[in-house]
């Protein structure tokens, strides 16, 4: 199998070479990005898999506040298509959501998407929508059913937005994006999901923007309002538009540029959770991670590039 990902590996970096969109983004020009990257507290061998996300978020609402007359809130940050590597981006020049985390005692760990490890195989696409998927159902492509894009998920498997809220475990919650592939489109992940919240007249807020600017507004309105939702679930495409359109590289000045808009997007919106007037009396988790990473102008395969992502977490 090991010889079989390296052919495979190679004739894709030589494609690579030859359209002039990789850079010579080589694996071991990556793997020594992401070793370079002082925030992990764990290496690629170690990488922690994308379903525990989703026990994190459960366990922290489940378990009994540390003052138990605090309200309990918590926020995914997503950064979509941003690779692990990008962390070795991460100066004093560029205002950093992560660094101001992780200063704070919050922790950063290497995360794995793609249904197993490296060297193993992956079992599953290295795209948005099972990527996603698995983080808010903490189960892999192959019991969800989301193998790629554009495959609706049964109810079979109800995301954490919806079951925390019908278990009475939170009160609200509120999914915030801008692409039309997560349950706007006919063929969208959650499609059925939001028909199943909207008959039961659940309180999930389902809220589709035009743009990045555009859910920054929603999630920053939540923030900033009386009635935030206990949970909030958002995803920023800074990093993913850039990386199709321009290419997923760190040599990539446009790259570069779509993190540090993450990373600005995320730091304002963490300042304005702290600046609420009921911060004192909320305890908050705050997640950042990514879905996927990327290699040349795609992703959905099986490079290190692809299948390594972070998640930093940090409870206020």
């Amino acid at each position: 199998m090991k010889i079989i990902i390296s052919v495979l590996t190679f004739f894709m970096m030589l494609f690579g070479i030859t359209i002039g969109a990789n850079n010579f983004d080589t694996i071991s020009g990556y793997k020594k990005a992401v070793k370079s990257v002082d925030l992990y507290e764990n290496t690629m061998e170690t990488a922690m898999p994308q379903t525990e996300i989703y026990n994190f978020i459960s366990d922290y609402f489940k378990e009994k506040s540390a003052e138990s007359k605090k309200i309990k809130k918590a926020i995914v940050l997503g950064y979509d298509g941003c690779r692990a590597d990008a962390l070795s981006l991460i100066d004093s020049q560029h205002s950093s959501a992560i660094k101001a985390l992780t200063d704070e005692g919050g922790k950063c760990v290497l995360t794995y998407c793609g249904g197993k490890n490296l060297p193993a195989f992956n079992t599953q696409d290295t795209s948005t929508a099972p990527g996603w998927c698995t983080m808010l159902t903490g189960k892999w492509a192959d019991v969800t059913g989301v193998t790629g894009n554009g495959i609706p998920k049964s109810n079979n498997n109800l995301t954490l937005l919806t079951t925390l809220v019908e278990d009475e475990i939170i009160s609200s919650s509120a999914f915030c994006v801008s692409w039309g592939g997560h349950f706007s489109d006919s063929d969208s992940t959650y499609i059925n999901e939001k028909e199943y919240c909207q008959s039961k007249n659940l309180s999930v807020a389902f809220d589709k923007s035009d743009d990045d600017e555009g859910t920054k507004k929603v999630v920053t309105d939540y923030v900033n309002s009386k009635d935030c939702p206990d949970f909030i679930f958002s995803i920023f495409e800074y990093c993913d538009h850039c990386g199709h359109s321009t290419g997923f590289n760190l040599k990539n000045p446009d790259y570069t540029g779509a993190f540090f808009d993450a990373e600005k997007t995320a730091s304002e919106i963490i300042n304005d959770i702290k600046a609420r007037d009921t911060f004192e009396n909320e305890e908050w988790l705050i997640i950042i991670t990514s879905d996927h990473g990327g290699y040349n102008l795609a992703h959905g395969m099986f490079t290190p590039q692809e299948r390594y992502i972070f998640t930093v977490t940090k409870k206020y």
